[in-house]
């Protein structure tokens, strides 16, 4: 606890209005015009998929993707759900089928965030209102926008490593200047149609000090990184929690990188992946940029998706 209070003392806060006016600053609301609903995904084009596919020099492919867990814990209230419909304990058996069930959105199961995900003062991205989003799910930004899935150059920047620790402990903040610092470090430069993966050691730190409520304290990035990644512009996020600093640093404001990053840049988020496999597999080549694929999905006004992202050295 006093480790954690004091961790909590050296965050540099950020004023509600602060980002009220980034969110104006920051957005991309009608650059790819009035109806668009893909945000920055318009930045992975033919040309950004090509050179993203001459990144793959030995074929060795990495799974981003956490097994779904079934056991309820400080991390996973709605646990995935998995229940064998036929099976080979009857006499006779021609098939065996399962039903599984999921509430994806969470701390637990690697999922898309699409832009319908987060309103903000009766809005989402690209000025949609918030009436869109209903009962039936989303009218607009739906995660059918992405059917085609996601193909570009993935990069990680391993703040862990960068820092020399297995891990971050919980409320460390991320700022600009470590991401400046890991891009000199691994001898890369983030650019347009980027999809970027920025590790904490989550997974590592629970297995050895068990799970915790991210939405109570979690490294994260710190909500001054928004800049940096709208002018690289980036267009996918992703993390192996949900890119959050826990506590939030700006007051009145719990979630304030999903409030920039998926409604005023319409950036769509990879939450919960599993980077301690990518970890490993990057500093053995001493390369951390690869071609990233993953397939959301196709699910009509769904607000997101489970999905399996895959790292191709």
């Amino acid at each position: 606890m006093i480790r954690w209070i004091l961790a909590l003392s050296l965050l540099a806060p950020v004023e509600k209005a602060t980002v009220e006016r980034w969110m104006k600053e920051l957005s991309n609301w009608g650059r790819w015009g009035a109806a668009d609903q893909k945000g920055t995904m318009n930045l992975i084009t033919p040309a950004t998929r090509k050179r993203a596919a001459a990144l793959v020099k030995e074929g060795f492919a990495v799974s981003l993707s956490r097994e779904m867990d079934s056991e309820k814990s400080a991390d996973n209230a709605r646990p995935f759900g998995h229940i064998m419909i036929a099976h080979g304990l009857v006499p006779d058996p021609m098939f065996a089928m399962d039903t599984y069930t999921m509430s994806f959105h969470g701390a637990a199961m690697t999922h898309l965030d699409a832009q319908s995900h987060v309103l903000y003062q009766g809005k989402v991205y690209n000025g949609f209102p918030k009436d869109e989003i209903g009962t039936a799910g989303a009218n607009k930004l739906a995660v059918t926008s992405f059917r085609e899935g996601f193909f570009g150059r993935g990069i990680l920047m391993d703040i862990p490593k960068l820092k020399g620790v297995k891990y971050l402990e919980l409320s460390t903040p991320i700022y600009p200047e470590d991401l400046d610092a890991w891009e000199k470090k691994a001898g890369i430069k983030v650019g347009s149609g980027d999809i970027v993966f920025i590790r904490t050691g989550r997974w590592s730190r629970r297995a050895e000090k068990g799970a915790w409520d991210t939405d109570q304290a979690s490294a994260g990035l710190h909500v001054s990184c928004a800049r940096w990644f709208k002018q690289r512009d980036v267009a996918v996020i992703g993390s192996d929690v949900h890119a959050e600093l826990m506590p939030s640093p700006v007051a009145g404001i719990p979630y304030p990188m999903h409030q920039l990053f998926v409604v005023a840049m319409g950036m769509p988020m990879f939450d919960n992946c599993d980077l301690e496999p990518l970890s490993e597999a990057a500093a053995a080549r001493h390369r951390w940029e690869f071609l990233l694929t993953a397939s959301p999905l196709v699910v009509p006004r769904g607000t997101g998706s489970p999905l399996n992202p895959i790292a191709i050295f």
